[in-house]
């Protein structure tokens, strides 16, 4: 199977874990009230995000919805740009990632006006999410991880080659 199919066949299954998990919680707990998984610790509760993390820029989706596109314009320039060796795997997966977790919050925002999130530690009293957070964030530490510990400066230079003059 050809990259590119293999790529979006992912990117399919990746939002739709995302948008059917979204779709479970407005159905269960937005009537029902919050579903303890562990007592005191973890449980799925219901609330629409008219902002981004912990509150900010409230009912501004015309911003996310800029930001979003513009991260999903770069990757779709810079993803094949890289080159094929299978060193840069992790590269273009956590790039994967990324942008999946960026389209699925992005349906939400021109769907519904709102990102419904139903994931709460409540231990430590952490802002509600949702699976697509999970994969941006996830992604972002992974791709810290790489830059700083697995690609070396002749990788980059691969990646972003020098112009000569």
């Amino acid at each position: 199977m050809k990259e590119k199919m293999k790529v979006s066949i992912g990117m399919l299954v990746f939002l739709l874990v995302d948008q059917l998990t979204k779709f479970w919680a407005a159905a269960v707990l937005k009537d029902g009230g919050p579903i303890s998984l562990i007592p005191g610790v973890l449980e799925f509760r219901y609330v629409e995000n008219r902002g981004a993390a912990f509150g900010i820029l409230q009912n501004r989706q015309w911003i996310f919805l800029l930001l979003g596109a513009a991260v999903l314009i770069l990757l779709a320039v810079f993803v094949p740009k890289l080159p094929k060796e299978k060193h840069f795997l992790w590269l273009k997966l956590v790039l994967f990632f990324i942008a999946a977790g960026a389209i699925g919050n992005m349906i939400d925002r021109v769907w519904h006006g709102y990102v419904v999130d139903f994931i709460y530690f409540r231990l430590i009293d952490f802002p509600v999410f949702n699976v697509a957070d999970i994969y941006v964030t996830c992604a972002a530490v992974a791709m810290v991880l790489l830059v700083m510990f697995y690609y070396s400066d002749e990788d980059f230079e691969k990646i972003f080659p020098k112009k000569v003059k």
